[in-house]
């Protein structure tokens, strides 16, 4: 019985006892078939009560936590607990998955509910943000994230009502969430009076915009919108668990455990007390509870679930009952009946019934309980206690028998000996006490020795003796009863065990892996008669071994289930069931055992489908030792792990600008350039299935990273070069046209491809680790799959066009050779690999899989290949020995030997298949696999004579194979590609090295000729000419390094690895002369020149020895090396050697002696080499990159003119400079293709060709080399080397551009302060409140603040004046043109206008001149777009600032949101935006210069590149396109295509563009235009226009401004194109023109005729006839075409910030001043600016009383006064240095008061005349002051300031008044300070970080406007001195908003914003 097979004997799970009530809640439900389901440990459970009957759903592998049920009432979702936590959602019907949910939060999913309509689920995470998840759970896909709260949220609900309208619940809160696109947006449930802020348990959605909540006091709030609008108090007495809606009405259920039934109104119909029912209990608690129909069931804290009629309510039943929180150890077999009894950590001791499943009976104890024991024939129980001390109770009835205490710790084991006499006691302290039951349990005997903690005893047959294990793992045997220790071997081996539930000895080493610890199992218990163990361990398993089991690591049968530690197993007396119980789960399970043989085809296995049912090692029964195949082996180990992978390259270039110092230049790149010919290689050595032909006729393969288009019959290859690194697997689409090809790589992609063109279709990127190892498209070629080389073989399936992550999974441990689709279905895919072939099935994101079941048809081994029958459901696999697999489903039938060998390759034809193995041999078989119609063997004879080269060995193993056009292409394991004729011929195509690194390399003197030396011991002779073949090749003794051609080409020197080294004749290939001299591999080997007497051969023992070649004798030893040698190179005459050595040395010796020399750099210049393959030195300085000792230079080879030098480095890069390189980092051309190191280069003869040599990708590169001089004809220009190093800017310096390049926005987010002030806040004050007496004899208290009359208007009747409560946003005067561009358009066919100003979005209606708005922004906007697609009319997407920023997509008609998009790496703000041809895509810019493209209506970032590293400004796709898109931006034009999931972009080439002198440099560029053809138009800072031919700049078009050109328009209909830029006013030009097609010529329009600063346009627009034009000074102008005539459509004060603001006294108009340098007058009626001057920055402004007249602080100290008719200068003064902060006119006229900013308040007399003289001014003034506000009699004025205290003082003394009695006398004027008693209400709790800036009183005395720096706009009523006052909130303005009044009638508040230059103007209703 040695063996390590797996038993054949099997479990199902037949019943789970109990329920999951502990932290878990509303997890019951009754299903569509009045089943219940509910979860207990990672079980899903499904109970039917009318049968009696469970069924379980085990596709968790941890703790359920969380359970839901769809509308459709057969769905059910639950979450799980665990560290990669995910989501099932499965049928109850069938049991079946139907969606996995992946990528959810860490720690567990908390809650889950369905929408309305059953389409989405939400989630809740365990994690510190309680993230919020919305899934699509069909398709597995995350919509949107959010973090729900900073604590716990405990019960989430989708409304049934209302669409995308969510609820959360958690400590001390409530929230109210909206689904928009990919946002989730929340309210705060806002508790107000009616009820405390307490933490909120459950919460159900009702119908009318209620929706209910349990609370932790037990009272059930009712929320109306977000408001509490009622609390049903005391509802429950403690808190209230859980809550379910039904339509019966709703139902509650709390910790006072009772339940109650309400009405759909919610009053109360009938409460069910369980404490007080049958089964109930003191401190029952209800966890769950649900109402349908008849029925209520109810789940408890301790597991137990209740039922109750809606009749017969007062009897509730028990129908499920479990163990209660706690671990649960204790479990013992009845001997005789199928009853069993447990004891847990809850101090129950219960019997149960296994035929009936219910308890038997029950007792609480008053210890924890850790085990228990039957007597021998049943009728007694012993229990062990925690607490040391044990009992004896009957089974019958539960009484007491007797209760000892000799031990102190915890009783682990106990069992009473077969005879009945004894009971052995085993505790924690190490010893097992023996007690004989006759003599009422007196302790006999005491067995000691063991070392720690005994785990388990177990007696003999005859109870004579025990053996016991312990926590040491120590297995000791004891006679007895007098425990005295059994040591001697004989006496040992003739014990019988009565039992075995030891972990430990002989009979059950394999219950343990080969290295594990010894305390992972925790119970064993063995059938004898079924040869089984039993086992349960820490991973939560239940396991079936063979009994006796002898060998570590046998092979078992694994059932899931537990989710923690499986505690305890036991069979029942009858071997026909097994019993497990849970530590940390507390639940009990019960198996069904078949033994071998019999199974229980009733029910089919519920394992199945979930995870594998058996151990990872073991699906076969037979055993496993299959012969090992040595190239298979290698195979598997073979690590594709990268030090340094192609993507870190990019981190080295950043270090060049440190490295380069400053001021220095880099030499500029070659004029001179290289273009891919030829390839020579196929990667089969360890790739399979990865040739095939192409819709054309073209063979497709790939070697290194180069993906090779092939054609027959021309012998010439075209490449796809787009990879970075070793291509490692290849498919082809159905249709024949597409190629999938995936990479190594850190973050490796898989490329789609189209054959005919070679561009990149789709790049999926983001999912693997290492590498990806196989691909495969589905059958409608939809779909592709990829599986990666991550620990675990990830499986992901991709939506390839869309780039979409459809599902994952892990694949297997072991490596997964290939993966195939089901051709019939397209949810099925089949992975064969190292031991293993799965079938999975998608589930939404996840997938379910089995493994293939071998029976006893055969053996496992490794399947190799795969190929689908005609049928549905039929497979065959190919193994390591050679078989063919048929699978009939998941079963195999039968195998048939096809190979000698493992079996590589294999493919379905229309009748029939064909294989290749490892014996060369290629089978054509019948459709069914019966017989081989023929076979082909692979010799060198077969070769048809017009094969391109030949074989090296015959029968080369078979990697792929496929068939098409009548012929069979197989790719072999020698690199090989073959054609082999059905008649028979084969033709060699083309062919390469195999694997091992290939360093060798040197071509002919005169001939095109090359020949290379490789690891693999060949030496191979290619033809360079346009026959691209093996001309002649050599098997050589070992791997060899280096080669060389003689002079005359006559003899090839070889270097080998183990230092010796050999010539050759090159025509005949014998051996010349071999010599062996040096240990160490000989690295470098060069005949000398002309006539070529000696031979210099380098090796790594550092030294270089010379040969004379006829002699055949050493003639010198070059010493002085300190490392080993690299290169070594002859000069003209053979007279000197320059060598290279590891340790960057340069070195010269004088040959034939070999004795050293030195030369100065000039000389070495001077010299005439033979060959230059030096890398270090003066004039190589230049090919090093920065910090270089990671990469290093293999090899370098310059032309025979010296002119250009090509270097092959680490990086598979080929370089190419100008020589010599002198100076750092030169620039240069780079050329891929190679994957890891490119090992060698060499130039031909005639400099035409270049030869590089790959290491590890085995690859020989043929490259055509054309030097620069004329035009370049190659189309595949190498990509230059950027030039975003140089850091002067071409193009001079535009402060405009400069400054929007500088706008730091992360200043203007909301939260900073515009003032910084000091001092405690004013609701932070202590305040002194006084008490007033009810009744008074004093005068009545005069008003606080004088109400006004309004002056009588014509006709003598008084105006009435309305009382202010609500406020509606009617006009902005303003738009975003300081620093946004492109952000203004027609919409609705030109009759309205869309731009933004602050934070919202205006639709301005041209003909009425209103205004409407979008206002769901948060902060600034600053970019704009409108969809142009016909199908989305007025669709807007506009972009914000923000931490994280957002874009949001609206309607400008409707307002409404359609879209959110959050995320997509932008952190800071979005500054551009664009929609694409079809408009349902959208590209954004972020301001930390990345690019993210969405498809907007389902809310997804498809994908996001980093696009520069400065300022992007603008990016706007093609007009005609979806997936390209152009960007500019701060030295930078780039142009980009979507591929799949990644953005692929290409780089701007500059050429001469026709003007005769090259353009070195980019500018910066600020927009784009499109033309046909792919033509792009970009405006320069310099003011040309720069014209691209796809990404070659065509020509220029110059100055077509004097200034920058900010904005650009591509008319879609016409094609026209209009320009804005910065321009000097004048008549005959202007800063708008509209352009042709081809911007050749233009027409100017000027916005001014003359002035002395510039006009700046920053926005164009046109349609029919009319351009819409947007200044640098918020102006928005139209200007008619045909006339050049001018309208300004909305004027607004320009940037700077805007503080002064006053109202007219009488008329409806209003004065404001900006840091703009202007005074304004606006008329609300005619919405339009009245009056405007320049004054320079002013901070304050105010009329007179009568209205006549008008003063203005200045910044400067200065102020004006001016007459308001005309705005003529009356007086000015200057008395201060600092900014007036507030000016005012007393109410009588006479005084001015002026505020300043360096804390004084000064006096003018008005009356005085316009000397203007100071007549007092205000003393001891703390801190700047903010406002001003006279009194009614003008005697008295209050002064705020920025030490929020305010004072008055006397006018004009300007004494500071103290005294209470007169100060609360005085009535005030006016009221705009922010300070004092009246007003505390105003400042926001949470204010540390914002100011209330400003107030302002309306006239009729009762509302309070304020403005704030979080960019609100507040009204409260007047006074409010209560802190935190209610009041209403209105947004629109971004930051801080600065100033606010009511107009003189309170039917308008104007309101002015510091940041945002923009003017609101609010209706007052």
């Amino acid at each position: 019985m040695a063996d390590k097979t797996a038993p054949d004997a099997q479990l199902r799970l037949e019943w789970v006892y109990g329920y999951r009530g502990h932290q878990c809640r509303n997890n019951l439900f009754i299903t569509g078939a009045k089943e219940i389901v509910y979860f207990v440990a990672g079980v899903g459970i499904v109970f039917n009560p009318r049968e009696n009957r469970q069924r379980f759903f085990l596709g968790h592998d941890d703790d359920i936590l969380c359970l839901t049920l769809h509308p459709d009432k057969s769905q059910v979702a639950t979450g799980q607990t665990g560290k990669d936590s995910y989501i099932c959602v499965w049928d109850s019907n069938s049991l079946a998955t139907t969606s996995i949910l992946k990528g959810g939060p860490n720690n567990g999913i908390g809650a889950l509910s369905f929408d309305k309509d059953g389409q989405k689920l939400v989630s809740v995470g365990m994690d510190p943000y309680a993230t919020i998840q919305v899934w699509d759970w069909r398709k597995g896909k995350v919509i949107a994230t959010v973090r729900g709260h900073s604590d716990r949220v405990f019960d989430i609900k989708f409304s049934p009502y209302q669409d995308n309208t969510i609820v959360s619940c958690g400590v001390k809160h409530i929230k109210f969430w909206t689904l928009c696109g990919n946002a989730l947006t929340a309210q705060k449930g806002i508790f107000g009076k009616e009820g405390e802020i307490q933490t909120v348990l459950c919460v159900c959605v009702a119908s009318n915009g209620l929706t209910y909540s349990g609370t932790l006091s037990g009272d059930v709030y009712v929320w109306r919108g977000t408001k509490l609008d009622r609390v049903i108090t005391m509802a429950h007495k403690g808190p209230i668990y859980t809550m379910d809606a039904s339509d019966e009405g709703f139902s509650t259920g709390g910790k006072d455990g009772a339940v109650k039934l309400w009405d759909m109104d919610f009053k109360p119909i009938t409460t069910i007390n369980l404490v007080t029912a049958k089964d109930g209990y003191k401190g029952l608690c209800v966890r769950s509870v649900c109402w349908r129909g008849d029925k209520v069931l109810m789940g408890t804290q301790d597991s137990e679930i209740f039922e109750v009629g809606a009749q017969d309510k007062d009897i509730p039943r028990c129908i499920v009952q479990g163990h209660a929180e706690g671990e649960l150890w204790a479990l013992a077999a009845h001997p005789k009946k199928p009853v069993f009894a447990t004891g847990s950590d809850d101090q129950t001791l219960r019997i149960w019934s296994m035929n009936t499943f219910e308890i038997l009976s029950k007792t609480t104890l008053e210890q924890k309980i850790r085990s228990c024991a039957f007597d021998s024939d049943g009728g007694q129980l012993a229990v062990g206690m925690m607490d040391g001390s044990f009992m004896v109770l009957k089974s019958r009835d539960m009484s007491e028998v007797i209760h000892i205490k000799d031990r102190k710790e915890v009783i682990h084991e106990m069992k009473y000996s077969p005879c009945g006499n004894y009971l052995a006691v085993g505790s924690n302290d190490n010893f097992v006490d023996i007690y004989s039951v006759e003599q009422r349990y007196k302790r006999v005997g005491t067995c000691s020795g063991n070392s720690s903690f005994i785990t388990h005893l177990d007696w003999s047959e005859d109870s004579k003796y025990i053996q016991t294990n312990s926590g040491a793992a120590e297995r000791l045997v004891f006679k007895m009863p007098v425990g005295k220790q059994a040591t001697n071997k004989e006496e040992l081996s003739a014990i019988h065990w009565a039992t075995f539930t030891g972990v430990l000895g002989q009979e059950v080493n394999g219950i343990w892996e080969k290295y594990t610890d010894t305390n992972d199992v925790n119970a064993v218990d063995t059938n004898y008669e079924g040869n089984v163990a039993v086992t349960g361990d820490d991973f939560g398993l239940v396991k079936l071994f063979k009994f006796p089991c002898l060998k570590k690591g046998a092979k078992f049968r694994k059932y899931v289930g537990h989710s923690a530690h499986v505690t305890n197993v036991r069979f029942s007396h009858d071997k026909q069931r097994v019993i497990s119980t849970g530590g940390g789960d507390h639940a009990v399970f019960q198996w069904k055992f078949f033994p071998a043989g019999k199974t229980d085809n009733g029910i089919g296995d519920p394992q199945q489908g979930f995870v594998d049912s058996n151990s990872e090692e073991s699906d076969s029964d037979l055993s496993d030792v299959g012969d090992m195949d040595s190239d298979l082996e290698k195979e598997k180990q073979i690590s594709y792990d990268r030090n340094m992978y192609r993507e870190d390259a990019d981190k080295i270039k950043r270090h060049m600008k440190e490295e380069l110092g400053a001021g220095k230049k880099r030499n500029s790149a070659p004029t001179n350039s290289l273009s891919l010919e030829f390839v020579h290689g196929y990667r089969g050595y360890d790739c399979r299935n990865n040739l095939f032909y192409a819709q054309s006729g073209e063979v497709v393969y790939h070697v290194a990273a180069v993906g090779i288009v092939y054609h027959r019959e021309k012998n010439t290859q075209r490449f796809y070069l787009e990879h970075t690194d070793d291509i490692l697997c290849l498919s082809i689409h159905p249709l024949k046209d597409y190629i999938a090809t995936g990479q190594v790589g850190r973050d490796p992609s898989v490329h789609v491809w189209d054959v005919e063109t070679l561009k990149t279709i789709s790049i999926l990127k983001g999912q693997h680790e290492r590498g990806i190892c196989a691909v495969d498209f589905s059958g409608d070629g939809k779909k592709l799959v990829s599986v990666g080389l991550d620990d675990n073989h990830s499986i992901v399936v991709w939506d390839w066009r869309k780039g979409e992550k459809l599902g994952t999974t892990r694949g297997h441990r072991d490596k997964i050779f290939v993966v195939k689709w089901n051709p019939f279905d397209t949810n099925k895919i089949i992975t064969v690999g190292v031991k293993h072939i799965k079938f999975w099935t998608q589930a939404g994101g996840g997938f379910t899989s089995t493994r293939g079941t071998f029976g006893k048809v055969a053996q496992n081994c490794d399947m190799l290949c795969l190929a689908f029958g005609k049928a549905d459901g039929v497979v065959y696999s190919g193994g390591s020995d050679g078989n063919v697999f048929m699978w009939a489903g998941v079963t195999l039938q039968k195998t048939v030997k096809a190979h000698e060998g493992p079996l590589f390759a294999m493919h379905s034809l229309d009748k029939g298949f064909v294989t290749g193995g490892k014996d060369g041999i290629i089978g054509l078989w019948d459709d069914q696999f019966e017989r081989c119609l023929k076979t082909y063997a692979i010799k060198q004879e077969a070769l048809a004579p017009q094969s391109r080269g030949m074989l090296l060995q015959d029968s080369p193993a078979v990697r792929a194979i496929v068939l098409g056009h009548g012929k069979i292409l197989v790719g072999t394991m020698n690199s090989e590609i073959l054609e082999v004729d059905k008649a028979g011929p084969i033709t060699l195509l083309t062919q390469g090295h195999l694997d091992g690194e290939v360093w060798g390399l040197s071509v002919h003197p005169t001939k095109d000729f090359c020949v290379t030396v490789s690891d693999d011991k060949t030496l191979r002779v290619w033809d360079l000419s346009d026959a691209h073949k093996l001309a002649n090749s050599k098997l050589l003794k070992q791997g060899a390094r280096c080669v060389d051609f003689s002079f005359d080409g006559k003899f090839i020197a070889i270097g080998f690895k183990d230092g010796s080294f050999t010539v050759v004749n090159s025509d005949t290939m014998t051996d010349v002369v071999t010599l062996h001299h040096r240990k160490e591999e000989i690295s470098d080997i060069k005949f000398s020149p002309d006539p070529g007497k000696y031979l210099a051969v380098a090796s790594h023992d550092n030294f270089v020895d010379i040969y004379n070649v006829l002699g055949q004798k050493r003639t010198g030893t070059c010493k002085g090396a300190s490392s080993y040698i690299t290169h070594v190179d002859w000069d003209r005459q053979g007279k000197i050697l320059m060598v290279n050595s590891g340790a960057k040395e340069q070195l010269f010796f004088e040959a034939p002696r070999g004795n050293r020399i030195t030369l100065k750099s000039t000389e070495i210049e001077r010299f005439a080499w033979n060959s230059w393959t030096c890398v270090v030195g003066a004039t190589c300085e230049g090919l090093w990159p920065p910090k270089c000792d990671v990469t290093d230079i293999n090899a370098a080879c310059t032309t025979r003119d010296m002119g250009v030098i090509v270097t092959a480095d680490d990086f598979g890069l080929v370089k190419l400079f100008n020589y010599p390189a002198v100076g750092k980092f030169s620039k240069f051309k780079r050329y891929v293709g190679h994957s890891a190191h490119v090992t060698n280069c060499r130039f031909s003869s005639g400099d035409k060709k270049l030869v590089t040599v790959g290491g590890a990708d085995t690859s020989v590169m043929v490259w055509k080399h054309t030097s620069g001089q004329g035009k370049e004809k190659t189309t595949m220009c190498g990509q230059s080397d950027d030039s975003d190093t140089d850091s002067e800017e071409e193009g001079g310096y535009d402060s405009d551009v400069q400054r929007e390049k500088n706008m730091d926005y992360m200043t203007k987010i909301y939260v900073n302060n515009v003032r910084e002030k000091q001092g405690v806040k004013p609701h932070l004050q202590e305040t002194s409140e006084k008490k007033s007496a009810f009744v008074s004899r004093n005068a009545p208290e005069p008003p606080k603040v004088k109400r006004a009359e309004l002056p009588a208007t014509t006709g003598g009747k008084k105006q009435k004046m309305t009382q202010v409560n609500d406020l509606q946003l009617e006009y902005i005067y303003g738009y975003r043109g300081f620093d946004a561009r492109d952000n203004l358009h027609y919409v609705n066919d030109g009759a309205d206008i869309v731009y933004h100003a602050a934070g919202a979005g205006i639709v301005k209606n041209l003909s009425t001149g209103s205004q409407s708005f979008y206002l769901k922004h948060t902060d600034d906007i600053i970019c704009l777009a409108v969809n142009q697609h016909p199908k989305f009319k007025n669709i807007v997407a506009s972009g914000q600032i923000g931490n994280p920023p957002c874009l949001h997509i609206w309607n400008a008609a409707t307002k409404e949101t359609l879209s959110i998009l959050r995320g997509g790496e932008h952190s800071k703000g979005v500054c551009s935006v664009d929609f694409s041809c079809t408009g349902k895509y959208v590209v954004s810019v972020g301001l930390e210069h990345n690019i993210t493209v969405w498809r907007w209506q389902d809310g997804t970032a498809l994908a996001t590149v980093v696009g520069h590293s400065q300022r992007i400004f603008r990016a706007e796709f093609r007009p005609d396109s979806d997936s390209q898109f152009v960007s500019v931006g701060v030295k930078h034009v780039k142009f980009w295509t979507v591929a799949g999931n990644q953005i692929v972009g290409k780089r701007a080439r500059l050429t001469d563009a026709g003007t005769g002198t090259s353009i070195k440099r980019l500018q910066t560029m600020l927009s784009i235009a499109f033309g046909a053809n792919n033509v792009t138009y970009t405006g320069a800072m310099s003011g040309d226009v720069f014209v691209w031919q796809d990404n070659s700049l065509l020509r220029l078009v110059q100055k077509a401004h004097n200034g920058p050109i900010f904005s650009m328009f591509t008319t879609l209909r016409d094609g026209l194109i209009v320009t804005g830029g910065k321009e000097m006013p004048a008549k005959d030009n202007g800063p708008v023109k509209l352009w042709d097609q081809e911007m050749k010529r233009c027409r100017a329009f000027p916005l001014r005729e003359k002035g002395l600063n510039p006009d700046v346009v920053k926005s164009v627009c046109r349609i029919k006839g009319k351009i819409l034009v947007g200044t640098k000074d918020n102006d928005i102008i139209e200007i008619a075409e045909k006339t050049g005539v001018i309208q300004t459509l909305v004027g607004g004060h320009g940037e700077g910030e805007m503080w002064g603001l006053d109202r007219h006294p009488s008329l409806p108009q209003f004065i404001t001043a900006s840091y703009d340098g202007t005074l304004r007058i606006w008329d609300i009626a005619a919405k339009a600016c009245v009056a405007k001057l320049s004054v320079t920055a002013a901070r304050s402004v105010c009329y007179s009383p009568d209205g006549e007249m008008i003063a203005v602080g200045l910044k400067t100290g200065e102020f004006i006064v001016l007459l308001a008719n005309g705005l003529k200068t009356w007086g000015k003064r200057r008395d201060r240095a600092a900014a007036i902060s507030d000016i005012r006119f007393s109410p009588d006229g006479h005084w001015l008061a002026v505020g300043s900013e360096d804390n004084c308040v000064d006096y003018y007399d008005v009356s005085k005349g316009p000397s203007l003289q100071r007549a007092g001014y205000c003393k001891d003034i703390p801190s700047f002051v903010i406002q001003l506000d006279f009194s009614a009699d003008s005697q008295h004025i209050r002064v705020s300031t920025g030490a929020y205290v305010h004072q008055v003082f006397s006018v004009p003394g300007g004494n500071l008044v103290s005294d209470k009695n007169v100060t609360s006398k005085i009535t005030w004027a006016t009221w705009t300070s922010v300070l004092g008693d009246e007003v505390i209400g105003i400042w926001p709790k949470d204010s540390d970080k914002d100011d209330v800036n400003c107030a302002h009183l309306s006239h009729h005395g009762t509302a309070l406007a304020t403005g704030d720096d979080s960019g609100l706009v507040k009204l409260f009523n007047f006074p409010c001195p209560d802190r935190n006052s209610a009041h209403k909130t209105f947004v629109g303005h971004s930051a801080h908003v600065t100033n606010v009044r009511f107009t003189a009638d309170d039917k308008y508040l104007i309101s002015t914003g510091g940041d945002d230059c923009c003017v609101f103007v609010w209706k007052c209703m």
